[in-house]
Parts: structure tokens; sequence; C-alpha cells
């Protein structure tokens, strides 16, 4: 065991032995009751609570999830059923929100992936009943809106680990839980409806959901279902990236030194040295300016079942399914000019910038005209087929002093997409410059880009497929032995345990183009245009409204014809060699913890204090790029295996305080870790030839760490009021980059006729765990209030808030020494619901703000930046009579439009409109 794990686990111990704690067993909710001693004095003790089952209201959903904050022993936050199904959103991102330290990640206006106080999603360990859950993408991370939240019983968002939580997350775990048939007590019936209508799309899906749960005796049963249709249309001026001026300036010949004449005639810029790519890169123009126009049709379903034996309070059985279905369909359509193709080069500078960025030494070309710049339309198709399964049992059973739960279950993923794009250019002279919502292409003289079909040449239809398949295993084993130890009686219970998962993923890509009417033909390059092919305006074919950044309009094939038009008969598209992985990753984990319960005066304090042990083995597989006899390039004819393996020592620490009446002092320490990245550890190998570089993947990286710690203190008030504030550290360490390891000497090379080039020395570069960390810091701020407790006037409304403020210390990933933040941090964010309940009528309105952040780095040079973004969502119910209700819902109700710059906002790329959604929905309980 390192140093640093010695020294907190010995803390944690030392600790442990002033007193006791007295918590519950993990993975279940305890609540405290007082009981009365002898000498008339109380003690706290703790009961189970079988279930979190939620009736009715919005304020009720509240206070249970206050409920599960106040006995857990860590740092957690909570949404229950009634606040995760009965609130405005389009799928479970968008209803985690909410959570004190949650933020979404948003992509054509709707919510896809979770970032935890800050940190990219792929830092966050998911699990569904206790199992870790299988994703559809080629990495660790989950898409949170393939789960449909109306079959969810309950999230929870732990922040502090013990020793009995499953590792792999360093911004937390994301715990989610489904329903059973005795967490109700009694039959349970619902079904609802809703019709939801998009304001640019202006069509109407429909949503349908039921649950059925009935007990007979010792046995119960529940099923649940729920299906959604979604349709949204997005509407965007965006893809203006910066471009270095290399691009112009490097280029042979005539063409970079008439670039090189231009800067200087038209902004007074001379180039020292054009091939000084830390000079060329400080001068940028626009890359590339678009209008698109996005339809994404949506499906999704979801299902589960339980069944469950319960004789008694001491003895459970259970078996649990889900199942579900997430299917995209993704139209988008682009009218853009690319100012940066390869026949393209300056004409004129009318107007340049070299102050807003002139701490950088940056200059920004605003306003262009450009010789020969490639006008593109493209139709393009993203479809995705993305199906999910788990499958567990579950043991509950308590003899005697004894606690025994044991759990064995599988959960798993398919992901099949298929991308395609039809392309046809034209060149000609153009000017685009910057507006204030992003980039703008004016006309030309003698060509209208948007109005020339004859002049758009057909260059190719491309296709890409991906295929993901992602199975997971896992058992567990946990004991509890309750202590009554007279040599110390702090010592309420220790619990320890075993869990043993097996994961394999596999993930297959290709690429395809098409270039005429049959294989290998390239009739139709050049010759075909299209005007060749049946067209109709953008709008017409995706519906709705006329485009929303700009009065515009313009014609392209729609994906449906360029399908039936250009794929003939037979054609698949190849499956690449290169891009082929396959991991399998088995993990062994075993633990030990204590609880202790102990009073210092008057004060109960509690304390539980564990390690985790945790043994890693990888076995990766990809092929391998050689060099064939003539010259050519090929691949291994099977795959090449290599093996990693890694043990790490986790200890944990969790304790509180009741300072006074409901008043908790709540601390944690713990170290945890996030494993590598699949793509980086995918055992494959690319060669550049010409560069004589090697660049593998490598099996045997060791996972990211953090050392964290948090203290807080949390006022719980009648009714679920809650006012609660925590400060929160974490240092991370053995971030991934990609570094030179090693030399391969003397390398066959050959020469394209396949005679003997020579033989040289080969630099292998591989993803490694860097030295050096860096640090996140952050508070975290809570209020909850029944507005009632003010006033008797108030009764019934109430406020729901929250508020992060992030800090870190990593800056510099720019390689022009750009100070950039980490990607995905936001430092601020935050929530306030105002909520009204009294008798049959309710209403809640929540405004979500997320702060800026950065989004990606462009050409590892240029941070792009997606803007502070705020959203208000509305919803209001009526209940008819006690078992049916009606209600409304909007969501972005004030029509906010998404927006991103690079690096300053004078410079913006996007500007997206996605619209507002109203929906109207029927609910029936019985």
């Amino acid at each position: 065991m390192s140093a640093p794990h010695r020294k907190l686990l010995s803390l944690a111990i030392g600790h442990a032995l002033i007193g006791g704690l007295l918590c519950a067993p993990l993975h279940t909710l305890a609540q405290e009751t007082t009981a009365a001693t002898p000498d008339g004095s109380t003690t706290l003790e703790a009961r189970q609570l079988d279930t979190v089952t939620v009736a009715g209201t919005y304020s009720k959903a509240l206070e249970k999830a206050t409920d599960l904050k106040r006995y857990d022993v860590r740092f957690s936050d909570s949404i229950v059923a009634t606040d995760v199904a009965d609130f405005p959103e389009q799928n479970l991102a968008e209803a985690m929100q909410r959570m004190p330290g949650v933020t979404i990640e948003r992509n054509k206006g709707l919510g896809t992936r979770v970032n935890v106080r800050g940190l990219p999603s792929e830092f966050t360990m998911v699990s569904i009943n206790n199992l870790a859950t299988a994703s559809g993408s080629g990495g660790r991370d989950v898409q949170f809106d393939i789960f449909a939240s109306e079959v969810l019983q309950s999230v929870t968002v732990q922040k502090s680990p013990t020793a009995a939580d499953e590792e792999g997350g360093i911004a937390g775990s994301v715990q989610i839980a489904t329903a059973r048939p005795f967490d109700f007590d009694q039959r349970k019936l619902a079904f609802s409806a809703e019709a939801a209508h998009n304001s640019i799309s202006e069509e109407v899906d429909p949503k349908l959901s039921f649950i059925a749960s009935d007990t007979w005796g010792d046995w119960g049963a529940l099923v649940s279902y729920s299906r959604a249709q979604r349709t949204n249309r997005t509407d965007a001026n965006s893809g203006i990236n910066f471009r270095p001026m290399g691009r112009f300036l490097e280029a042979s010949g005539t063409r970079g030194t008439q670039a090189a004449a231009v800067l200087a005639r038209d902004a007074g810029i001379v180039v020292k040295d054009r091939r000084d790519s830390n000079e060329t890169s400080r001068i940028v123009f626009q890359d590339k300016v678009g209008d698109r126009v996005y339809l994404n049709d949506q499906e999704q379903w979801g299902a589960t079942a339980s069944l469950q034996y319960k004789p008694s309070n001491t003895f459970g059985l259970s078996l649990d399914a889900m199942l579900g279905g997430f299917d995209t369909t993704e139209d988008e359509y682009d009218a853009a000019a690319y100012t940066a193709s390869s026949r393209s080069t300056l004409d004129t500078i009318h107007a340049y910038d070299d102050t807003t960025l002139s701490q950088y030494g940056m200059v920004v070309l605003r306003d262009v005209s450009y010789t020969a710049t490639q006008h593109e339309m493209l139709s393009k198709e993203r479809i995705n087929e993305t199906d999910y399964r788990q499958l567990s049992a579950n043991l509950d059973w308590a003899p005697g002093d004894w606690k025994v739960n044991a759990l064995v279950g599988y959960s798993g993923a398919r992901r099949d997409s298929d991308f395609a794009n039809l392309k046809h250019v034209a060149y000609g002279p153009s000017r685009s410059r910057w507006t204030a919502r992003g980039g703008e292409t004016l006309p030309s003289a003698g060509f209208d880009m948007y109005n020339s079909p004859g002049a758009y040449r057909f260059e190719a239809y491309e296709t890409e497929v991906e295929q993901v398949k992602d199975d997971k295993y896992a058992a567990q084993l946990d004991l509890t032995r309750q202590m009554n130890l007279a040599f110390l009686p702090a010592l309420s219970s220790v619990q320890f345990g075993a869990r043993y998962t097996d994961k394999s993923k596999t993930r297959e890509y290709g690429m395809g183009k098409i270039q005429g009417p049959g294989a290998g033909s390239t009739a139709w390059v050049n010759t075909r245009t299209l005007a060749d092919s049946p067209l109709r305006n953008v709008t017409d074919i995706t519906g709705g409204k006329a485009y929303q950044v700009k009065e515009l309009q313009w014609a392209q094939v729609s994906n449906d014809d360029a399908r039936r038009i250009f794929r003939y008969p037979g054609y698949v598209t190849p499956l690449d060699d290169g891009q082929f992985y396959q991991v399998d990753e088995q993990v062994l984990s075993l633990y030990a913890m204590a609880n202790f319960d102990f009073d210092i005066g008057r004060v109960p304090v509690h304390i539980n204090a564990g390690a985790r042990g945790v043994d890693t083995t990888v076995d990766s597989s990809g092929f391998h790029q050689v060099q064939n006899s003539d010259g050519s390039t090929g691949y291994t004819a099977t795959p090449i295996s290599k093996q990693g393996s890694y043990r790490d020592v986790l200890p944990s620490l969790n304790m509180n305080a009741e300072l006074a009446h409901n008043l908790l002092l709540r601390a944690a320490a713990s170290e945890t870790l996030m494993r590598p990245a699949l793509t980086d550890i995918a055992y494959k190998r690319t060669v550049s030839w010409n560069d004589f570089r090697f660049s593998d993947g490598n099996p045997d990286l060791k996972p990211t760490t953090a050392k964290q710690w948090e203290v807080g203190l949390e006022q719980y008030l009648d009714n679920g009021g809650l006012l609660a504030a925590s400060y929160f550290w974490k240092q991370i360490q053995g971030v991934v980059r990609q570094e030179l390891t090693g030399v391969v000497p003397n390398v066959e090379k050959l020469n394209a006729n396949g005679s003997l080039d020579g033989y040289y020395d080969f630099d292998v570069y591989q993803p490694v765990n860097a030295d050096g960390a860096y640090k996140v810091t952050g508070l975290e701020l809570v209020a909850q209030l029944p507005l009632s407790m003010l006033h008797p006037a108030l009764e019934g409304l109430g406020i729901n808030a929250n508020y992060t403020m992030l800090d870190n210390s990593l800056t510099g990933a720019s390689d022009l020494d750009i100070p950039t933040p980490p990607e995905g941090l936001a430092e601020k964010a935050y929530n306030f619901t105002l909520y009204y309940e009294r008798d049959r009528f309710d209403a809640r309105v929540s405004y979500n703000y997320k702060d800026k952040y950065v989004e990606y780095i462009e050409r590892n040079m240029y941070p792009v930046y997606r803007d502070a973004y705020g959203q208000t969502d509305l919803s209001m119910g009526y209940r008819l009579n006690d078992h049916m209700k009606l209600s409304l819902e909007v969501i972005n109700l004030t029509d906010e439009a998404t927006t991103g710059y690079t690096i300053d906002p004078a410079f913006p790329t996007m500007y997206e409109l996605s619209g507002r959604r109203v929906s109207l929905g029927f609910r029936a309980d019985f």
C-alpha cells in the first residue's frame, strides 16, 4: 500500500476508534427515531424504510428526496418517482439537471449527457439496480437520453463513496433504481398519455406509459412500459471555425506568396516566416460558413418487470428486468462556403481585428473575399439504433445479527449507426464575414450559392457504419454483522464483501464512397449536377416553419431520395480493420468497513470508515497496420492482443455529527478512480510511413485517480425543508496524454513499387498517464423551503433552489498557450424552482442555468466555448378527481437560442434555435 493510501486509511481508522457510527447498510434508506432510555434521555436508533414510494405531489417527492439525503451516510442528492416522471423533461438527463452539482450537455436542444460537478461525463459511474450500465457509445460514458424516466423509481447522485460502493467515478456515481411490487402498500395501476408540439417542426408527438403492480401474500409482481415519439427541428448558423493562415501561407508556388502579399497590402501584416506555424497560427480566418437545418426523429421505449418473494421482513428474493430501445434519425441539410478549400486563396481583406485577441498576438480576418471558395450542398443522414437490456436477481436475508445481500446480473447494449453524406460542390469567388450570430456569405458576382443547382457538381455519396456491442456480467456478495461488544460499545456493525465483474466491448467501423451507378464506377463525378436530382426547399423536406435564423431558403435532395437514387443494389459499407477493437476487462473488488456511533457531549457522531481493494485485468486487441510486399498499406491477418493490469486500494471515510436538532455537520474523504477510455487502451496500431511513426493503443494505461474531501452543513426543516452548504476539493492525477513511449529499430520500409527503401527507427506514440495533477474545488448551496413556514398565507407555495460554483487549476491545453479550462467544466450553475400546490391545482416554474464552458479545442489551438445558457420550463396540473389529472407542460418557455464562440464572444461559432415544446397530458391512478 502506498504512503498516501496508508495515511488516509490510518486517519479513517483512527477516527473510527474514537467512537462509532450507527448507519444504515449500504443501498438502503434508514430513518432515525428516538427511544427512551431508563434515565429518561434519548438515543438514536435506526429503522430501515422498505419503500421510497411517492404518492401524489411534487412537494411529497421533495420530502422523500430530502429523507434520502438526510439518512445517507454519504454526500448525495436524490430525485424520486413523482419528481422524475412528473416534471417537464424530454429524458432522464433533463430530469437530473435540477439536482445540485449536476449539469447536462445539450445537442440540438435535447439533454444527452450528464456532468457531475463540472467534470466530463466519462468521469461519472452509472448503475441501474446496482449494476454498472452498459453503453452504446464507443467509450465508457452513458447517454442518458436513451432512458425513459417514466419507468424509473429513484435517482441518487452519490458524491462521496463508501468502501462498499463500486469504483469507477471520480465525479461521483449515478445510481438509478426501478420499482418493485413491495415498494407499494397496495395495488398500483397508473396510465398516462401525452401529446407534445414543437414550435419549429410543428409536429405533434405522442407519449404513453403505464405501471401495474400488485402483491399476493408473499409474492408480488410489477410491470411498467413507456413509449415516446419526439420530432425536434433545429435551425442553425454554425460551423464557423478559426483556420490558421498557414493553410495559405505554407502552400507552394504563387498561392503562398500571393497570400503573404494580400496580408501586407490590406492588413499591414508582414509574415516573417511562412513555415513558422507559431506565427501563421496566430493569423486566422473563417474555415467554413454555413446554414443548416436539422430534423431529429426519435422513438424511445422502455419496460421493466419485477417479481418479488417476501415471506418476512428478514428474507426476500427479487428478479428485475429492464429493456429499452432508442432509435433516432437525424436529417441535416447544409448550404456552406468552405473558404479554406484547396483551390482558394485570399483576394481582398475588407476588415480585420488586431485588438480583441492581441494578448495572444492574434489577428482575426473578419471580412474577406476569396478567389475560389468551395461551395457545398450537403444532405446528411444519421441513423442510430440502440437497444439495452438488464436482468438481475437479488437476495436479502437477515438471520439474527447478520445481514446477507447477494446479487447476480447482466447488462448489455447494442448500437448500430449508419451515416450518409451526399456532397455536391461548386467553385467560385465568395465573401464571408462574421455577424452578431455567426457568419454569412455574401452573394458573389454571377453566382448565387443558394440558388444555382446547375453549378453544383456531384462529388460523392459517402457512407459510414459503426457497430458497438457492450456486455457486462456481475456478481456481488455483501455481509453485515451487527456488533455489541462490551470493550468497544461504539462499534455498531462491520460490513465486508466482494464483487466480480466481467466486461466486453467490441467496436467496428467502416466507411465507403459511391461515385457512380455501380461498384468502382466514377461516372457521376463532375458530370452529374445537383439539378439532375429531385429538389425541394429544405423546410418543405423537413416540414414546419420557414428557416428561423434568417430570411433564407434553398433547395436540396432529400435523404430519402438520396438513399433511393445513389445506393446501387447490393451496396454495403465495408468495415475497416484498422478501426476495430475489442476490450475485455475483469475486475475483482474486496472491501471491508466499520460503522461506529458515539457521543461527544450531547452531540451524536456517526463515522463510516473502510477500504476497497481493486484488481483489474485488461485484454485488448486490434488490427495492426503493415506494409504489403507491393508497398501498399494493409493490416495483420488477425487482431493482435495485449494484456494490462493494475491494482488499487481506495480508502474512504464518511462522518456526520448532529450539532443541534436537525443540524448536521457532514464530512468525507476518499480516493477514487476512473478507468482509462476504451479508445486509449484499444491495442490497435496505425503507421505513418513518411513520418517514421507508430501510433498504438496502450492496454498498460492506469486509471486516472483523485484524492478528495468535502465538508458541509445541512439544516433540515419541517415538511421537507432544507438549507445546505458544502465545500469540496479534488486533486486529479494520471490524466491521459499522447506521448513518445519508445523506438522500434530497423523497421523495413518499402517504396510504392515494392522495392526496398531502407531500414529505419520508428517512434512509438501512445496514450500515457501524464505526470502532475490538477485541482477542482467547488461550493454547493441548497435551499428547499415550503414558504408556509414563513407565513400561513403562503400555504402551498415553495422554492427549490441550488447553486454550484467551481474552480480549477488546469490551464494551457492550447498549443498556443491560450489559458483554457478543462473541457466541459462550467464555473457556475444554478437552478430555481417556484412551485404551488393547493387543493386540486399545482404549478411549477423552473429556471436552469449553466455557465459558459469549453466544448472542444479546435486544432489543439483555439478553445471553442459553448455560451452560458438559461432555460425556463413550466408545468401545471389540475386533478379532476382522486384518480385523474390533466397537465400542461412547456419546455424552453422563452424560446432560447444555443450559442457559442471561439476564444472571445466577438467571434461567434454557432447560433441554434430548437424551439419551444408544449405538451398536454392525462394521467389516471387506481
